[in-house]
């Protein structure tokens, strides 16, 4: 297989190839933010969950956790896990399914696996999506909505399966409740087939999940776990080399910077500082029944919160 690169390509922006992290139990491949880049839109955090298959008694919870200042978009494509959090929500989400939670102020959840999967084993796949909120929305009252897979849009066309995810695309908004100018969609491409990447959004990119996709008038193959941000305005037409599945992101990038520190997202450094001081004193609201602290990581010497 031949992989391309950018150079000299005027469709192509970044090619970004995630970070390997082992969360115990599963890997996770992160790629935004990146060395390369920091965000696509308002998308700040971008990570694959497996795919892993658990034995009995290897599945590990994610315990409770806060944020500030952004929403996550949970999306799986294998396995469940249920959702609880410090505004009184709890939803199991199953493949095909969105929680869209949204931190504000601040929020406290976990992420668990169903009892059956502890004691049996089980399988998880899937996207966990961090989305920047706009300045004037970052200190909102948290939010959590729920949407199962038969209310978000499809679209169909010769050899080609959309979802739309979240956000807006192809003529359809999803139910999903968003801040900002962006889109989510969840794309299966047969051998052959041809897809236009909208020009909708001003910054766009493509997920390869399973399968491999060139780009018309260049030459190369796109493999899975690749991060390939388009140019700003460029025309790019998607072509499948054998059964495709691909995530498509995109939206119109902020003003102003955002910082990331942990599982904290803001406009200000300042709000994070609180955010942290807030965290370890116990400020944050709790979880009904759940008793698990995690603490920050420590500030070492000479820290500076990322832009």
């Amino acid at each position: 297989m031949s992989i391309p690169g950018k150079g000299g390509n005027d469709r192509i922006d970044e090619i970004i190839l995630p970070n390997v992290r082992d969360l115990g139990g599963f890997k996770v491949r992160r790629a935004l933010p990146s060395a390369q880049r920091r965000m696509v839109g308002p998308f700040i955090f971008f990570d694959q969950m497996g795919p892993v298959m658990f034995g009995a008694g290897e599945a590990e919870d994610v315990r409770p956790h806060p944020h500030i200042g952004l929403s996550t978009l949970t999306y799986l494509f294998d396995g469940e896990m249920i959702h609880r959090d410090s505004a009184g929500h709890k939803e199991t989400i199953k493949a095909g399914e969105v929680n869209w939670m949204t931190a504000g102020n601040g929020i406290v959840h976990s992420e668990r696996f169903p009892a059956a999967v502890h004691a049996a084993g089980g399988n998880l796949f899937g996207t966990q999506i961090w989305v920047a909120l706009p300045k004037a929305s970052e200190e909102i009252a948290p939010l959590f909505s729920h949407h199962d897979k038969a209310v978000l849009p499809v679209f169909s066309d010769t050899g080609t399966r959309m979802t739309l995810v979240a956000g807006e695309g192809f003529g359809v908004r999803s139910p999903v409740p968003v801040y900002s100018d962006l889109m989510y969609a969840d794309v299966h491409l047969e051998t052959g087939a041809r897809f236009k990447v909208p020009p909708d959004h001003v910054e766009r990119a493509a997920y390869v999940i399973s399968g491999g996709v060139g780009i018309e008038g260049q030459d190369g193959v796109f493999p899975p776990n690749q991060l390939v941000i388009f140019r700003p305005g460029a025309e790019v037409i998607l072509a499948a080399t054998e059964p495709t599945r691909l995530v498509l992101i995109g939206g119109e990038p902020f003003p102003e910077k955002r910082h990331i520190y942990w599982n904290f997202v803001s406009s200000s450094k300042e709000r994070i500082e609180a955010a942290k001081a807030d965290w370890r004193a116990r400020r944050f609201p709790e979880i009904v029944g759940e008793t698990e602290f995690i603490p920050p990581p420590p500030d070492p010497p000479g820290l500076r919160i990322k832009d």
